[in-house]
């Protein structure tokens, strides 16, 4: 018998037209979960089983009546703490913000409304989403499904230990270097990174132009399901698309034959790669060959652009922590507060620089590569998921910055160009890895056919409650 863990977006509507299931009896099945697992992996800072209880009761009426607002009607979701929706707080993973409920919905969530998704709650992250890291003060520690020891990454921490626990099946994050497809990679989930304004933004991220929101499933079919909904133009987000929209479902089942597919397992740059990561994406780029595709090994040819990005990053923290006086920073992640100081350091001519001249000299360079390669794939991360309470695995190769276990992220926060973590097989420890699927600025579509390509010859190995290894 099929139990409503195993089912994802498509099954639970169809279970619903055929009414062997009600959304209510999910939304009490998925709630009764997140008790049972919240405990182990801490991925909620925000839960109110009266909230997801009425909308399922109301998207049960609309579908008792033949009258469902669209695909998505009873389906239930989380969404990451730093995107408003009404009537929740958005603390952002500070312990200084407001708990205060915000008075409306963001862009995202308002489409999630519309189509009459079950809100499950508000997921964990650190504060500011500053890091790639599962902690924060206002939180503690989310903790890996896949062993419970590990981070998740971050900064969408819960929404990825929720996905691979499918404990709802759509689940909502931002990406400013990484920060969706980092925990989709540690945890063995599918996380889409879209070309810049596909998902309209409000309120303004002060991280700017790097950041993107995006959606973390189990499956790719799910991310181009959600997209359809949440891709909708906002006037809001004046730098969103206006363009309608594409059905990001049709065609994603065309496959990869004869795409130009280059792999980069370094991306050219001097970093230490784990070994299992380079051996499993090796393997994951080899399969595309079996597909159909002309794979080849190629460099994009630019440099690290850490530089861009920390000019950009820091500044952004400044932003965010300008109205903080030094009493109250004193209780926020150390970390952050030294981003933020270095931030106060930036002119505005630097700062302009990074955001015009550095960014569009990095987004020519892959808009030449893209002329010879469909797609670009790299390993999602530098490493699998490690000791959850450290910045960097224990051997200390990486110091303690936590972007040099994360180089082949943020780059295509840079150039805004859209990216997946597709998961490619697990280590020896069974802990996820994650292959990096990128395409040219605006070909979501291509990046998503190419992904379902991947996992309907490859299936994404499943969890279905935390372990703790050791």
């Amino acid at each position: 018998m099929t139990e409503i863990a195993d089912l994802d977006a498509f099954g639970l509507a169809a279970a619903y037209r055929a009414k062997t299931l009600s959304p209510v009896e999910v939304a009490r099945d998925t709630l009764a979960r997140i008790d049972r697992f919240e405990p182990e992996i801490n991925a909620f800072i925000v839960r109110d089983e009266a909230v997801p209880l009425a909308m399922a009761k109301a998207a049960e009426a609309r579908l008792m009546k033949g009258e469902a607002l669209g695909p998505l009607d009873g389906i239930p979701v989380t969404i990451k703490d730093n995107l408003v929706v009404a009537g929740w707080p958005c603390r952002r993973g500070s312990a200084l913000a407001s708990s205060a409920p915000a008075t409306e919905d963001a862009p995202i969530t308002a489409r999630l409304r519309e189509a009459g998704a079950v809100f499950l709650g508000k997921t964990t992250m650190p504060e500011y989403g500053w890091k790639g890291l599962s902690d924060s003060p206002l939180s503690g520690i989310t903790r890996n499904p896949w062993d419970t020891r590990m981070t998740t990454g971050g900064s969408s921490a819960g929404a990825a230990a929720c996905s691979a626990l499918n404990l709802g099946v759509m689940h909502f994050g931002t990406d400013g270097a990484g920060s969706v497809r980092i925990p989709a990679a540690f945890t063995g989930v599918f996380g889409l990174k879209p070309t810049y304004g596909h998902i309209p933004a409000y309120p303004v991220s002060t991280m700017g132009f790097l950041a993107h929101l995006g959606p973390l499933t189990r499956s790719v079919r799910e991310t181009a399901l959600a997209m359809n909904i949440v891709g909708r133009p906002d006037k809001r987000d004046m730098t969103a698309t206006l363009a309608p929209i594409p059905d990001y479902l049709e065609g994603i089942g065309d496959g990869v034959k004869g795409l130009r597919i280059a792999f980069s397992p370094k991306l050219g740059f001097d970093v230490e790669v784990d070994p299992e990561v380079a051996a499993l994406t090796e393997a994951a780029a080899r399969r595309f060959e079996a597909l159909g595709a002309i794979v080849e090994r190629a460099d994009p040819g630019f440099v690290d652009p850490i530089d861009t990005l920390m000019t950009l990053w820091s500044a952004g923290a400044a932003l965010a922590l300008r109205s903080i006086s030094a009493a109250d920073r004193k209780k926020m992640d150390p970390g952050l507060v030294a981003v933020a100081v270095e931030g106060e350091k930036v002119t505005a001519a630097a700062y302009v620089d990074a955001l015009l001249n550095q960014r569009n000299t990095l987004a020519l360079a892959m808009a030449r590569f893209h002329e010879r390669y469909d797609l670009l794939l790299t390993p999602s991360l530098a490493v699998p998921a490690f000791e959850a309470s450290r910045l960097t695995p224990a051997h200390g190769r990486y110091g303690e910055d936590w972007t040099r276990w994360t180089p082949f992220t943020y780059p295509f926060n840079i150039t805004q160009a859209p990216a997946a973590s597709v998961p490619c097989g697990l280590t020896a420890a069974g802990l996820p890895v994650g292959l990096q699927i990128v395409g040219p600025f605006g070909a979501d579509r291509i990046v998503l056919r190419a992904s379902a390509a991947y996992e309907t010859g490859n299936p994404f190995a499943r969890i279905t409650k935390p372990r703790r290894g050791g």
